[in-house]
């Protein structure tokens, strides 16, 4: 591996040196795929922001949106995360699998952000949004689980969308306010002696919430 490279400056983003490096390699990926619906969706101040999922995309999401100032949830299967969301920026946690629960916040976002990975029913999700809401897709690359009911995107002027990465310009700018509010991704720096390990822990989500490769063990 090189131990520097020649580029075209208009490619080359500017990291803040108040930010961990290696804590900072995966804005440019989940970092950035959070930040720019967030930016589109106009998440901030007075709005009600979803993350559905607790992983690499979704802890950088309840980061991102909170230091925005927006009220954020976390949508999760299970119990038990309440304490990390939270110190993540969370103010409340809403469990999916609780009727009860999704009830209580039905037609209450105005945004949300699914970062589920996996073929998965997203019209709960949809019942929860308000008047003229988004859910913007960002993990799921394919068909959904169900057939999508159009009655709720009619009814509430409700959309569904998707969103991915960004280009160098708001890259640098998703640096730029991370450096401000002090956001970086939390994670585990291995040597890459390591990696055959990380990819089986990965499979099985055993990863808080991102693996970052220590270049100076190549």
């Amino acid at each position: 591996y090189s131990q520097s490279i020649v580029v075209r400056e208009e490619f080359v983003v500017s990291i803040p040196s108040s930010l961990d490096l290696a804590a900072s390699a995966p804005l440019l990926c989940a970092g950035i795929t959070m930040y720019s619906p967030l930016v589109h969706w106009k998440a901030g101040k007075g709005t009600k922001v979803g993350i559905v999922g607790l992983g690499g995309l979704g802890h950088m999401g309840l980061k991102i949106a909170h230091a925005m100032g927006a009220e954020v949830s976390l949508f999760s299967r299970s119990k038990g995360k309440e304490a990390e969301a939270k110190a993540m920026g969370a103010d409340k946690i809403v469990i999916s699998t609780d009727k009860a629960q999704m009830d209580s916040v039905a037609n209450y976002f105005d945004i949300i952000i699914d970062t589920i990975p996996v073929e998965h029913d997203i019209s709960p999700y949809v019942n929860t949004l308000g008047l003229d809401g988004t859910i913007v897709m960002v993990g799921l690359v394919g068909p959904t689980a169900e057939k999508l009911n159009t009655a709720p995107l009619i009814f509430g002027r409700r959309s569904v969308a998707g969103s991915l990465i960004g280009g160098v310009k708001e890259t640098q700018e998703m640096l730029d306010f991370c450096g401000k509010h002090g956001i970086v991704s939390e994670i585990e720096k291995i040597p890459i002696k390591d990696i055959n390990t990380a990819y089986e822990r990965m499979e099985k989500s055993d990863v808080r919430y991102r693996f970052v490769i220590d270049a100076a063990t190549y």
